[in-house]
């Protein structure tokens, strides 16, 4: 089946970019992205492209050339739906805050409500592809759903994770490690998989285009997000080690990253990781092995969380230990908050966390990032309803302005690996901090010798 007209449900982290490149590559497919978010849409469709509502390098230049072309945005779903071959889910897949699976399962109520929507509308056969990150078998489900609907429409699941990395999500579209693409295996599953295939092979070489089994393709997602947090928690629990013995985590990291059969990849020590996948899937993948009475190896994987957790506490006792067991009353500054550089997303960052323990303890905190506005970090702070909204926006602020949010602070705790934060005119912020001046680098970002020359008390992690 040759493909003419895509729908992408969902203008979100992986709808948006990722069907934004697909028009950009293939200008022969009618690509419509749809959400219900009003407010959404109209960034993403307003005439000045600097604004749509996610920050990628490189993504506002694909939407400039596709969009108006063949790349659409609209909150008008059912027209999307009704006209398109192929089907896009794109939605989020929170973990549940509530019932059978609290704290570990994904919340799949509106993929459930997609696939609802999709057999109401449907008048032709569809493809409809999984592009949400979701748990094994949840094609089954969706298809359960579409195939029940009793109006004759004939339907295709595939599962099509993305395996893309905020921050560099453009430059991983256009050349992926791989395109991984599951389905039935049936003849009829196989086509579909060929039409998903070819539309993919306008820009990807076919021999990246790997094709399984449903369920393969799903599990292959949660597993691969799986391995890089366990190496970030891997290498982060180390880095305690390193500061207990003398030992440097960023000499310690080179020297293993040199082994080929480990590479260096995700071996930097940090706060802790962040975004809306690692922590996410790995707790799905708790919650599948502990439904099928596999303990011990759901013991295993939420250690990784367990020890990404220590890390964010472990830094913020640092914090609060090294400014004289107490930093009621003072003003902390967070360079970052985004849950890494390139990026507009908040979603698991450190930051969150750090700055959440803090408040516990009385501090002010005042934040700078270059992509995330106050509404997001008072969003993200009263999203843990650790205290009311009013106290949170009492003691936390954000400033546009580097040196005015460093200006008169007791600390600074770097958060977030903005490049541009190594740029700073880094004795003008010491002028004008109280002193002693501490900086706590949560990124190992800024350079040691350089700050400890200015007088700075210069802590970093692993070191």
């Amino acid at each position: 089946m040759k493909i003419t007209k895509i729908c992408c449900i969902g203008a979100g982290y992986v709808g948006g970019p990722t069907m934004a490149v697909i028009a950009q590559k293939c200008p022969h497919i009618q690509v419509t992205v749809v959400d219900l978010n009003e407010q959404r849409i109209n960034l993403w469709n307003d005439p000045n492209v600097e604004n749509i509502p996610i920050y990628e390098p490189g993504l506002s230049s694909v939407v400039a050339q596709a969009r108006g072309r063949n790349l659409f945005f609209s909150t008008d779903v059912d027209q999307a739906i009704d006209e398109a071959e192929m089907i896009f889910i794109s939605v989020n897949t929170p973990t549940k805050t509530y019932g059978s699976g609290k704290g570990l399962a994904a919340d799949l109520k509106y993929i459930e409500l997609c696939a609802r929507q999709i057999a109401r509308v449907s008048k032709t056969d569809k493809i409809v592809v999984e592009k949400s990150t979701l748990p094994v078998r949840t094609a089954e489900a969706i298809k359960s759903i579409l195939h029940n609907t009793g109006n004759g429409v004939k339907y295709q699941i595939l599962s099509n994770p993305e395996f893309l990395a905020e921050g560099t999500a453009v430059e991983d579209l256009f050349s992926p490690d791989r395109v991984l693409i599951g389905g039935e295996v049936t003849p009829e599953g196989e086509k579909a998989i060929q039409s998903l295939v070819e539309v993919y092979a306008n820009w990807v070489p076919k021999d990246r285009i790997l094709t399984t089994n449903v369920w393969s393709s799903e599990l292959s997602k949660l597993v691969a997000n799986a391995f890089l947090a366990q190496r970030v928690s891997s290498i982060n629990a180390i880095s305690e080690l390193c500061e207990k013995t003398g030992a440097d985590v960023n000499e310690v990291s080179k020297a293993i990253g040199m082994d080929s059969r480990i590479g260096s990849k995700f071996l930097k020590a940090s706060v802790g990781f962040g975004g809306s996948c690692f922590q996410k899937d790995i707790l799905n993948l708790v919650y599948i092995a502990k439904s099928y009475g596999l303990n011990e190896v759901a013991d295993y994987w939420e250690q990784v969380i367990i020890m990404n957790d220590h890390q964010k506490n472990r830094f913020s006792k640092k914090i609060v230990t090294t400014l004289y067991n107490t930093v009621a009353g003072k003003k902390i500054t967070f360079l970052g908050w985004a849950f890494k550089k390139d990026t507009n997303d908040t979603r698991e960052s450190a930051a969150i966390y750090v700055a959440d323990n803090l408040l516990f303890e009385q501090a002010n905190i005042v934040v700078f990032d270059p992509k995330v506005s106050y509404k997001q970090v008072l969003s993200d702070l009263n999203y843990l309803n650790s205290r009311t909204e009013n106290e949170n926006a009492d003691q936390i602020s954000a400033i546009s302005d580097p040196y005015e949010a460093c200006q008169g602070a007791h600390a600074i705790a770097v958060l977030t690996e903005w490049d541009e934060f190594k740029n700073y005119d880094w004795q003008r912020i010491y002028d004008n901090m109280n002193k002693p001046a501490f900086v706590f680098d949560g990124r190992n970002l800024l350079d040691r010798e350089k700050l400890t020359r200015i007088g700075f008390k210069y802590q970093a992690i692993g070191s």
